[in-house]
């Protein structure tokens, strides 16, 4: 977890359960609400966003190279991140970050430094050399908070809508 004084008290991540599961799936939603009418957030919310939150979350769960984390305040699950291992043409482990979401309520306490610190020591556990994430890019906070996380940009993706 992050550095003794840096978190709320009662701020907590731990792996998912099944039980955690319609909450994970009510917080994604939520997350895609929140984005869908920011700068890339049309496109996104269409091609990369989780249409059936709940199944994918729960075969996320299942899958032996993704690990499922939730992060608690005060034992209530507020946010929740996906984490996952890809292998690449070179044999090298990637470490992917699928979500990371907080919900308002936990925000500014610490839980997404918590849940990024459980993600850095999967990653690390599972040989990867690196972590990525995805950031729409009128999301400062989210750009932010990766940045902070020793994250940087890497690839840029353009866009020219036809409607």
């Amino acid at each position: 977890m992050a550095a003794e004084g840096s978190v709320h008290p009662e701020v907590m991540v731990r792996e998912a359960r099944g039980d955690d599961l319609a909450v994970i799936g009510q917080l994604a939603t939520l997350a895609v609400d929140e984005q869908r009418e920011g700068r890339g957030g049309a496109v996104w919310s269409r091609r990369e966003a989780r249409a059936d939150a709940e199944s994918s979350i729960s075969a996320a769960m299942e899958s032996e190279t993704t690990r499922v984390f939730v992060g608690l305040l005060d034992e209530v699950v507020v946010a929740y991140a996906v984490f996952s291992v890809e292998t690449l043409t070179d044999g090298g482990q990637l470490g992917r970050i699928e979500d990371l979401f907080v919900a308002p309520e936990g925000r500014g306490i610490g839980l997404g430094e918590a849940l990024m610190e459980s993600v850095t020591d999967a990653a690390q556990a599972a040989g990867c050399f690196g972590i990525d994430a995805f950031v729409l890019p009128g999301n400062r906070v989210a750009k932010n908070f990766f940045e902070a996380s020793g994250l940087t940009a890497r690839a840029i993706i353009v866009h020219r809508s036809l409607d």
